[in-house]
């Protein structure tokens, strides 16, 4: 017997699985090129691509079945939550700082803004 039908069929479940992981994997969790280009990669070159997927472009942290649960706790906005390296309040009284330092800003340029259109209008 020879390993070259066992190889043929190693190829094809591994590239089933990455398919899989691929299309499940969230985009912002995939890693230097976007999720379509890795789908291409792995059905354009079966082996290879899926090599490259499962040591290159995989999400960090992804388990067997793909991407983990964040370690740290979830903000109730999932713009926020897919993103790796987003801040989440610690405490209310940090988010309201925040906040108050936030709305301060807006105002001194809107004042810098009234300021510059009068000298323009002038």
């Amino acid at each position: 017997m020879t390993a070259v039908p066992y190889l043929g069929l190693l190829t094809m479940a591994l590239l089933v699985f990455c398919l899989i992981d691929v299309i499940t994997a969230d985009d912002g969790g995939v890693r230097h090129v976007p999720k379509m280009a890795w789908l291409f990669v792995v059905l354009l070159l079966p082996l290879i691509g899926s090599l490259l997927w499962l040591t290159v472009g995989r999400p960090i942290g992804a388990g067997i079945w793909g991407g983990s649960e964040p370690s740290r706790p979830r903000s109730g906005f999932a713009e926020y939550d897919v993103r790796p390296g987003r801040a989440v309040a610690q405490s209310p009284e940090a988010d309201a700082e925040f906040l108050r330092q936030c709305r301060a800003r807006a105002e001194e340029q809107r004042r810098v803004e009234r300021e510059r259109r009068r000298a323009e209008g002038s």
